[in-house]
C-alpha cells in the first residue's frame, strides 16, 4: 500500500504551485522507484495507451468551446434562454439553461465560465443580483457541461476505464436535468427572499428577432447528439462536426470569428489539450504500477472491510471523491483517483456506467468547493466578485442542490441507467 503515497504526494505538489503535468511526472518518478519498474516497457505502454481515436475528440470539443466564445454564438444562446426564463429568477434561470445548452455543444467548463460570465455578470449585477451570488450560481452551472454529453470528463473516464463513451454520455443526462431543476428552484427561493432584484426588461417586437437569430446556434446541439445517439458518426466524428459548424456559423452567420479569434482559439486549444495529453499518459503510468501492484484491489478490501456494509461503502467513496475534487483539478481526480475505487464499486453492487455519474457528480461538487475551487475563482475573476462573497453562496448550493443530485445518483441507480438500457446499450 505504499503506493497510496503517491496520492498526498500529488496533492502536495500542486498546492505549492507545480505545474500539474510536471507534478503528475514526478509522482510517475516516486512510482517507479519505490518499485523498481522498468521505465523503458512502462513509457511503451504510455504511448500505447494513448493510440485511441476517442482521444481525437478532445482537442476537437476544447476548440469547439472557444469558437463558440469568439464567433458570438454563446451569447446567441445566452440571448434565447432570456426569453425562456421569464420574471425575476429569469436571469439567474438563464445563466442555468445556457450553461446546459453550452455543454451540450462544447462539454467543457472553464469556455462556459468566461462566455456567460462576460455576458451576463453585468447585466445581472444591475439588476440587483449580489455579484458573488452570480459569481457561484455561474460556477456551478458551467460545471452542466461535464453531465451533459458531450462531455470531455466522460471522455477522459472511458478511455482510462475502458467503458463505451456513448453510454457514459447517456449515463449523466438524468443526474443533469435533475441539478438543472434543482438550481432552477435554488435560485427562485433566493430571487424571493432578495427583493432588491428586479425584472429584466424585454423589448416588444425582441423576442421574435432573437429566436431567429439564435436558431444556428440552437441547432448545433440537435446535430451533434442526434448523430451520436442516430447512430450517423461516433463521438469522436461529432466533435470534429461541431468544431467545424461552430466555426462556419461565427465566421459566416454571426460575422464575429475574425482570423485574430480564429487564431487565439487554436492556441488555447493546443495549450489545453498538451497539458491534458501529458497528464493523461503520466496518469496511464501511474494506473499500470498500481494495478500491477495490486493496489486498487487491496484498497478496495481494505475499504469495503472497514466500512462493514455497501451503504458506508459508497458514502466513503462518495466523500473521498468530493474531497479529492475540493484538492485536486477535475482531470486529476477523473483519470488518477476515480479509477482506484472501481472495484469496490463493482464489489457493492455499483455499474462502472452508474460510478461514472457518480464521479462526475462529485467534479461539480469538488470544482467549486475551496481550498482549490478552480472553477468557483475563475467565476470570481470573471465576474470581477470578491472571493469571500462567492464561498458562502457557493457552499449553500452544493449542500442544497449538488450534494443530493450526487447522493440520489448514488442510490437510485435508474437515473443513471434507464436512458443507456431505454436506448440498448446496457
Amino acid at each position: 500500500m505504499t503506493g497510496l503515497f503517491a496520492i498526498p504526494l500529488l496533492v502536495v505538489l500542486m498546492a505549492i504551485g507545480v505545474p500539474v503535468a510536471w507534478s503528475f511526472a514526478a509522482v510517475t518518478a516516486f512510482l517507479v522507484w519505490i518499485y523498481d519498474v522498468g521505465l523503458n516497457t512502462l513509457m511503451l505502454q504510455g504511448f500505447r495507451s494513448l493510440n485511441s481515436v476517442i482521444l481525437l475528440a478532445l482537442p476537437l470539443f476544447i476548440l469547439t468551446g472557444y469558437l463558440m466564445e469568439k464567433g458570438g454564438i454563446a451569447r446567441r444562446i445566452v440571448d434565447f434562454t432570456g426569453l425562456v426564463a421569464r420574471g425575476r429568477a429569469g436571469m439567474g434561470h438563464a445563466i442555468i439553461l445556457s450553461s446546459a445548452l453550452f455543454g451540450a455543444i462544447a462539454g467543457t467548463a472553464s469556455a462556459a465560465v468566461a462566455s456567460m460570465g462576460t455576458i451576463m455578470a453585468g447585466p445581472m449585477a444591475e439588476r440587483g443580483y449580489p455579484k458573488g451570488y452570480v459569481a457561484a450560481l455561474l460556477g456551478v452551472s458551467s460545471l452542466l457541461g461535464i453531465l451533459i454529453p458531450p462531455s470531455i470528463t466522460m471522455i477522459l473516464f472511458a478511455v482510462v476505464t475502458r467503458q463505451s463513451v456513448a453510454t457514459l454520455f447517456a449515463a449523466t443526462i438524468g443526474p443533469a436535468l435533475l441539478l438543472i431543476g434543482g438550481l432552477m428552484v435554488f435560485n427562485a427561493f433566493y430571487v424571493r427572499a432578495h427583493p432588491e432584484i428586479t425584472l429584466p426588461p424585454v423589448a416588444k417586437g425582441e423576442t421574435g428577432r432573437r429566436v431567429l437569430v439564435a436558431l444556428p446556434a440552437l441547432s448545433l446541439p440537435v446535430i451533434i447528439l442526434g448523430g451520436i445517439y442516430g447512430g450517423i458518426f461516433t463521438p469522436t466524428e461529432a466533435a470534429a462536426v461541431a468544431a467545424v459548424a461552430a466555426g462556419l456559423i461565427g465566421a459566416f452567420v454571426y460575422r464575429e470569428l475574425t482570423p485574430k479569434g480564429l487564431g487565439d482559439a487554436l492556441l488555447r486549444t493546443a495549450e489545453m489539450t498538451g497539458t491534458i495529453i501529458v497528464i493523461l499518459m503520466f496518469s496511464f503510468l501511474i494506473s499500470r504500477i498500481l494495478s500491477a501492484e495490486r493496489i486498487p484491489q487491496e484498497l478496495g478490501e481494505a475499504l469495503q472491510g472497514f466500512a462493514g456494509s455497501p451503504l458506508v461503502a459508497i458514502l466513503m467513496v462518495n466523500a473521498i471523491l468530493i474531497a479529492a475534487g475540493a484538492l485536486m483539478d477535475d482531470v486529476s481526480v477523473t483519470v488518477v483517483v476515480a479509477p482506484l475505487f472501481l472495484p469496490l464499486m463493482e464489489a457493492v453492487g455499483i455499474s462502472p456506467v452508474q460510478y461514472g455519474a457518480i464521479v462526475a457528480t462529485s467534479v461539480v461538487l469538488g470544482a467549486n468547493s475551496p481550498p482549490m475551487a478552480p472553477i468557483l475563482f475563475m467565476a470570481c475573476r470573471v465576474c470581477d466578485a470578491s472571493v469571500l462573497a462567492a464561498v458562502r453562496p457557493a457552499l449553500m448550493i452544493l449542500a442544497f442542490v449538488a450534494l443530493p443530485v450526487m447522493l440520489v445518483t448514488s442510490f437510485w441507480a435508474d437515473l443513471s441507467q434507464a436512458l443507456p438500457r431505454l436506448m440498448g446499450m446496457l
